[in-house]
C-alpha cells in the first residue's frame, strides 16, 4: 500500500501527533468530539521529510493527492477553490508535533484574485461587506509576499502607514473600503517592483507556493534556534494544515480570540483570554491592536461566548490539562481554529499539575510527567527586594505577561541585545511589538517591554515558554525606535539607560532595582515531594564552597558529586605559596611550600563536611595544568622571583617551560601526582584530617569522603596513584586512631578509561563521568573553542545541539554505557555518577537513568531540575 500523505480532519484523532501535527491532530480530535471547526485536510509531517529529500521540493505524487484533499474539501464545504460564484478561501497553517508558538508560518485569505474579488462584491452590494473583501485582499498579498515571496512586510507597512496618514485615522479599522482597494493595488505594485514579476492570480499556484513555504519554514533561523532550546528533532518535520477561512474581520457582528482555560502566568482556574472585534487572528497574536479581555465578549457576543464555555469546559475535561485555544466568531457563529496543552510559567505549571491531581484528573505520576524539568529554573531566578521595591515608584504599567524581575540597560534591537550580552551587559529590550525574528534577542535579554500586544501576544507566549520576564502592551510609551528612544512620565529614556520591570504586576521602574533570591513554597514542595518518592537516581550538586554547599541542600541535593580543589587555590596568600611550590627546585621546597597551603584546603574541606551535613562529598583532586597558577604580569612575576630570590629571568623560563601546545591534554590530572607525589599527599591529607575533625564533633554524622583522582586514562595510572592516596590517608587515619571509612575512585573523562574500565575497577571504587572533558576528548573538539565553529554545524545539521550541553548519547553515551557495564562485572558494589554540565540537563538525567548510574551531580540551581527529571526518567521507565 502507497504512503498516505493527506487525511481530513474526519480521517485522524489525538493518537496521531507524529504524523498529523499537534494542530492537525487536534483539529481532527476537536472534529470527532463535535465541536464547532472548519473542515479541511492536514499534509503529514512525512510529506515535509520528503519535501527535503527532494531537495525542496513538493513532488508531483504529493501534489496530486493534495489537489485530490481540496476537491474533497470543496465538496464537505460547498464552495469551490477559485470559483467566481461560491469561493471557497482558505488558511495554510503549520504544525509540528511539539508546540512551537510563532516560529513557522502561516497564509490566512489563500485564493483570493481580482476576479474572486470582483465576483463576491457583486453579490453582495452591502458597502460594508466590500471592506471586508478588500480587507482580506490587502492582507492576503501583504502576507504572501511576506511569508511565501520573503518581500519584507515593512515595505507594506509603510504604505499603510502613509494611507493611515493621509487620512488621518490612527488604526488600520477607520480605513474605508475605498482605501483598502487603493491599498491592495498599491501591495501588488510593490510586489512587481521587489520581484519583477506580477503577483500569482491562479489559486493553485498559490496554495502550491504557501505550502511550499509552510515547509521551507521548518529550516527557518527562529525555528533552528527554538528546536535546539527545546529539544525538538530536525528530523520530525512539521505538517501543513489546509482549512476553510471564517472571517472574524467580516463585519461588527464578527471577531476573533485566544484564549487559556485556566491563567498560563499563575495557574488560577479561570478563563483567560483577549477577543477583537472586526479582526483576524494575527492581529491578536501580532500586537497590531491591543484587544479586550475575554469577558467582554460576554456582552457583544452572548450566544457565541456562551458556547465557547461550554467548548472549554469539553476539551478541559477531554484533555485533563490547561488549553490554549484560538476561536473564530463569523456572524455570531462560533468556531474553534485550534487547541493544545498551553504554555505556561513554572508557577502555573506547578498549580495547575497540583490542581488537576486535586480534581481527580491526573495521577501524582503523571502531574510530575507534566512539567518541563527545564522550566523550574525560573523559579530560581532573582525577584525584587521587597524593601528596595517599597521606595521605588512606579512610572508605567502593561501587562505583566511573564513573571520575575528584570532590570538592566535599555536596548531596542535583538541584534544589539545579543550583542550587548556578548560584551557582559545586562539588557532589557524594548520593542513597539516583538516578533518571532526577535527570539535571539529575547533570550539574551534579562526582560522584554513591548508597547503593544496582550498577554497572548508573540513577546508574552515566547517569554513565558523561556522563563524570561516580560511586561506588555504599555500603551503610554512612546516610541521611536528609529532614533533608538522613547518617551514615558514626561522622561525621555534612550539607549543604554537603565531600567527595571516587574513581569508579575506590569511595572515598569526608571533605574536599578536591587534584586533577591526567589524563595520557594507550597506546590513546588508537593511536586518535589512527589519527584522525590518516584525517582532511582540520586542527585548530587557541583559545589567548591560552604555557600553553593548550604544553597544546594536548600534545594534537595544529597550530597556533593564534585569539589573541584583547585577553585580553592586562587585567594592571595594560597596563590602564593602555590607558586612558590610551582617554582620549587627540589621534592623538599615543594613540600614546604605544599604546608603552607594544607591549613586553607583542610579548613574549606572542613566547612564542606559541615555544610553537607554527612551526605557524600566527592573530592576532585587537582586537575588543570600547572600554568593556570603563574602569573601573568610583569609585576606579579617581580614579585614571584623576589618571594623565591631567584631572578625575574629564572621565573620567566620556569613559566615558559609549563607552556604548552594543548594544555586540555597536557600535563594536568592524575599526570601532575605522576611527577609530583607531595601534591596528593598533602591533598590526602588535608581532606582525611579535615573528615576525621568533622566526624568526631557530629558523631551521629556518616562522613565517608570520596577522593576522586582526575583524567585517569591507564589502569596502572590510577594503581600509582591510589596506593599514594590510600598509604598517606591510612597512616592519618591511624595516627587519629579513628575508624573513618573512605573511597577513592575516579573521573571517567578519557574515552581509553572507558574502553579499559574493567581493568580501572579492580582498583577504584567508584567511577564518576566528566562529560565535558569525556566529549572534548571523544569528538577532538577544544571546548574553549568550539564555540566558533558550531555554529556552522548548526546551519548545516550536522548538530542539532551542543554537545556540551547536551549528552552525546550515541557516541559519548555508549563509551559511559560500556564503562557502568564492564565496571559492574569487575566489582558489584561499585557506585557510578556524572558530574559535567549534563547533570542538569534532563534528556541527559533520563540517558543516566537508564544506563544505570547512581547519581547525576549538578550546580546547585539545577538541583531541582535533575530531581524532576530523574523520576520522569523512572516513571517512563516503568510505563
Amino acid at each position: 500500500m502507497s504512503k498516505k500523505y493527506c487525511y481530513l480532519f474526519t480521517e485522524g484523532n489525538a493518537t496521531m501527533r507524529e504524523l498529523l501535527g499537534g494542530k492537525g491532530a487536534n483539529l481532527a480530535e476537536m472534529t470527532n468530539i463535535g465541536l464547532p471547526v472548519p473542515q479541511g485536510f492536514t499534509i503529514t509531517t512525512e510529506a515535509c521529510t520528503q519535501y527535503y529529500e527532494d531537495g525542496r521540493k513538493i513532488n508531483d505524487k504529493i501534489m496530486a493527492e493534495i489537489m485530490k484533499y481540496v476537491e474533497k474539501m470543496e465538496k464537505i464545504n460547498g464552495k469551490k477553490f477559485g470559483d467566481l460564484k461560491n469561493p471557497l478561501l482558505v488558511s495554510v497553517r503549520s504544525g509540528a508535533r511539539a508546540s512551537m508558538p510563532g516560529m513557522m508560518d502561516t497564509i490566512l485569505n489563500l485564493g483570493l484574485n481580482d476576479d474572486v474579488v470582483a465576483a463576491m462584491i457583486k453579490g453582495n452590494p452591502d458597502p460594508k461587506f466590500e471592506r471586508f473583501v478588500y480587507d482580506c485582499y490587502r492582507r492576503f498579498i501583504q502576507m504572501f509576499s511576506d511569508v511565501v515571496m520573503e518581500v519584507g512586510k515593512k515595505y507594506f507597512e509603510a504604505l499603510i502607514d502613509k494611507m493611515k496618514e493621509k487620512k488621518g485615522v490612527k488604526n488600520d479599522i477607520d480605513l474605508n473600503a475605498a482605501d483598502l482597494k487603493k491599498l491592495a493595488s498599491q501591495f501588488k505594485a510593490e510586489y512587481k517592483k521587489q520581484l519583477g514579476e506580477e503577483f500569482p492570480s491562479d489559486p493553485k499556484v498559490q496554495l502550491y507556493e504557501a505550502i511550499r513555504a509552510v515547509f521551507r519554514s521548518w529550516d527557518n533561523p527562529r525555528a533552528n534556534v527554538y528546536r535546539r532550546d527545546n529539544d525538538i528533532p530536525y528530523s520530525w518535520g512539521t505538517a501543513v494544515n489546509v482549512m476553510p477561512m471564517v472571517f472574524g474581520n467580516l463585519n461588527d457582528q464578527s471577531g476573533t480570540g485566544v484564549a487559556f482555560t485556566r491563567d498560563p502566568a499563575t495557574g488560577e482556574k479561570k478563563l483567560m483570554g483577549e477577543f477583537l472585534v472586526n479582526a483576524q487572528g494575527e492581529d491578536v497574536v501580532a500586537g497590531v491592536r491591543t484587544p479586550m479581555p475575554i469577558e467582554q465578549m460576554a456582552k457583544q457576543f452572548p450566544e457565541a461566548y456562551a458556547d465557547f464555555i461550554k467548548v472549554c469546559k469539553t476539551l478541559e475535561d477531554h484533555y485533563h490539562d490547561m488549553q490554549d485555544m484560538e476561536f473564530t466568531v463569523e456572524n455570531k457563529k462560533l468556531y474553534m481554529l485550534q487547541c493544545r496543552n498551553g504554555k505556561r510559567t513554572a508557577q502555573a505549571a506547578l498549580k495547575i499539575a497540583c490542581d488537576l491531581v486535586d480534581e481527580g484528573m491526573k495521577t501524582e505520576q503523571e502531574a510530575v510527567l507534566m512539567i518541563d524539568p527545564r522550566n523550574l529554573d525560573t523559579l530560581l531566578h532573582p525577584q525584587f527586594d521587597a524593601k528596595a521595591l517599597k521606595a521605588a515608584k512606579p512610572i508605567g504599567k502593561g501587562l505583566g505577561a511573564s513573571p520575575g524581575a528584570a532590570c538592566g540597560q535599555i536596548v531596542f534591537t535583538a541584534d544589539d541585545a545579543e550583542k550587548w550580552k556578548a560584551d557582559g551587559k545586562k539588557v532589557v529590550l524594548v520593542r513597539l511589538e516583538t516578533s518571532p525574528e526577535d527570539i535571539t534577542g529575547m533570550k539574551a535579554a534579562q526582560g522584554i517591554l513591548t508597547v503593544r500586544g496582550g498577554m497572548t501576544s508573540h513577546a508574552a507566549v515566547v517569554a513565558r515558554g523561556m522563563g524570561s520576564c516580560c511586561v506588555s502592551g504599555c500603551g503610554d510609551i512612546v516610541m521611536d525606535e528609529a532614533n533608538k528612544k522613547f518617551t514615558l512620565a514626561g522622561k525621555t529614556f534612550k539607549e543604554g539607560d537603565y531600567i527595571s520591570i516587574d513581569g508579575t504586576t506590569g511595572n515598569i521602574y526608571d533605574g536599578e532595582i536591587a534584586t533577591v533570591d526567589a524563595k520557594i513554597a507550597g506546590e513546588f514542595g508537593r511536586i518535589m515531594g512527589w519527584a522525590d518518592k518516584f525517582r532511582k537516581l540520586q542527585v548530587r550538586t557541583n559545589a567548591d564552597t560552604p555557600r553553593d554547599a548550604k544553597k544546594a541542600r536548600e534545594l534537595g541535593a544529597e550530597g556533593i558529586g564534585l569539589c573541584r580543589t583547585e577553585h580553592m587555590f586562587f585567594e592571595p596568600e594560597r596563590i602564593a605559596a602555590f607558586r612558590e611550590m610551582i617554582c620549587a627546585d627540589t621534592q623538599k621546597e615543594r613540600e614546604a611550600a605544599l604546608a603552607k597551603i594544607m591549613p586553607y584546603q583542610q579548613g574549606d574541606f572542613e566547612k564542606l563536611f559541615e555544610a553537607m551535613q554527612g551526605t557524600p562529598v566527592t573530592i576532585r583532586f587537582l586537575d588543570p595544568p600547572l600554568h593556570e597558577f603563574v602569573p601573568k604580569t610583569k609585576d606579579e612575576i617581580k614579585l614571584l622571583a623576589e618571594a623565591q630570590g631567584k631572578t625575574v629571568r629564572t621565573i620567566n623560563g620556569i613559566i615558559q617551560g609549563l607552556h604548552e601546545s594543548n594544555p586540555m591534554m597536557g600535563h594536568r590530572g592524575c599526570r601532575l601526582t605522576v611527577t609530583y607525589p607531595e601534591i596528593a599527599v598533602m591533598q590526602t591529607k588535608a581532606v582525611i584530617r579535615a573528615a576525621i575533625k568533622v566526624q568526631k564533633k557530629h558523631k551521629d554524622w556518616k562522613v565517608v569522603p570520596e577522593i576522586m583522582i582526575p583524567l585517569v586514562g591507564e589502569a596502572k595510572e590510577f594503581e600509582f596513584v591510589e596506593k599514594i592516596v590510600r598509604e598517606t590517608a591510612d597512616a592519618e587515619i591511624a595516627k587519629a586512631k579513628s575508624a573513618l571509612k573512605y573511597e577513592v575512585g575516579t573521573m571517567m573523562e578519557i574515552p581509553r578509561a572507558c574502553l579499559t574500565a574493567d581493568e580501572v575497577a579492580k582498583n577504584a571504587e567508584f567511577f564518576c563521568f566528566g562529560t565535558n572533558d569525556l566529549t572534548q576528548m571523544t569528538y577532538g573538539f577544544s571546548r574553549d573553542d568550539a564555540g566558533k565553529f558550531l555554529p556552522s554545524y548548526y546551519d548545516t545539521k550536522i548538530f542539532e545541539n551542543d554537545p556540551f550541553a547536551k549528552l552525546d548519547q550515541n557516541g559519548v553515551g555508549k563509551l559511559m554505557k560500556m564503562a557502568v557495564a564492564e565496571g559492574k562485572k569487575a566489582r558489584k558494589n561499585m557506585h557510578f555518577g556524572i558530574c559535567g554540565e549534563h547533570g542538569g540537563d534532563p534528556s541527559s538525567v533520563e540517558f543516566c537513568h537508564n544506563i544505570g548510574l547512581t547519581y547525576v551531580s549538578c550546580s546547585p540551581f539545577r538541583v531541582p531540575i535533575a530531581r524532576l527529571a530523574a523520576a520522569q526518567a523512572a516513571i517512563k521507565d516503568n510505563k
